[in-house]
């Protein structure tokens, strides 16, 4: 397994690699963002662990960039920042997983193990069909370059629907998704809330991005309609 760590403090990056090296994984290092992103896309890793604070470019642009390329490599952020805003910067920006400085190197190399056991399996942090946009993050959608304001239902919504283009989903599914167990309204509430999706995404825009399958649910096309 071939490992890219990207750390701009030389002792840490160089210890981390002689431990990884000694559990016989191949290991490359770079000092700074701009050359970690050169690495990153020229070579084929297995998992990246990346510094939040480089030179050059930042771990999380590093990260983001990656992932707009189509690049789902594992990714793991370091940082040695403290409170909440790190993490939720890390994980937004696309990585997997987050670590805070100082860190155990048993936690990091546990952590490296699940990366690696979870693959290169597509986590996009944009949804997208066609020109249909979605971010959790930001809780922002577009259609084209016209933003689409929508309640927080409608969002879940479209958000459940897009996680699975081109699946039927049940109107039973999709209750599930959006409400708690404590709901026992009527199934057809996702009638209406369908509909209204139409009004804010298709119908302004000429379009018809979820389609109803008669007896099944609800499907959304993958190409935007």
């Amino acid at each position: 397994m071939r490992i890219l760590m990207v750390e701009d403090d030389g002792h840490v990056a160089a210890a981390v690699k002689r431990g990884l090296e000694a559990e016989g994984y191949a290991v490359d290092i770079a000092l700074d963002g701009t050359d970690g992103h050169w690495l990153a896309t020229e070579n084929d890793y297995d998992v990246i662990v990346l510094d939040s604070m480089l030179p050059g470019m930042s771990g999380e642009a590093l990260c983001r960039d990656l992932r707009e390329r189509g690049d789902w490599t594992p990714i793991l952020i370091l940082t040695a920042r403290t409170g909440s805003e790190p993490e939720v910067r890390a994980l937004d920006s696309g990585a997997d997983d987050f670590l805070s400085k100082p860190f155990s190197y048993a936690v990091l190399l546990a952590r490296i193990r699940a990366l690696l056991r979870r693959g290169r399996e597509e986590r996009p942090t944009i949804l997208q069909a066609g020109d249909l946009r979605l971010d959790p993050a930001s809780h922002q959608v577009w259609r084209g370059e016209v933003t689409v304001e929508l309640t927080p239902r409608q969002f879940g919504l479209l958000e459940c629907l897009m996680r699975h283009p081109g699946e039927a989903l049940s109107k039973a599914s999709l209750k599930e998704h959006l409400w708690d167990f404590a709901y026992d309204g009527d199934l057809n509430i996702i009638e209406v809330y369908v509909r209204q999706l139409r009004q804010r995404i298709d119908e302004p825009f000429g379009r018809q991005t979820i389609h109803t399958i008669r007896g099944v649910g609800y499907r959304l096309d993958p190409a935007g309609g």
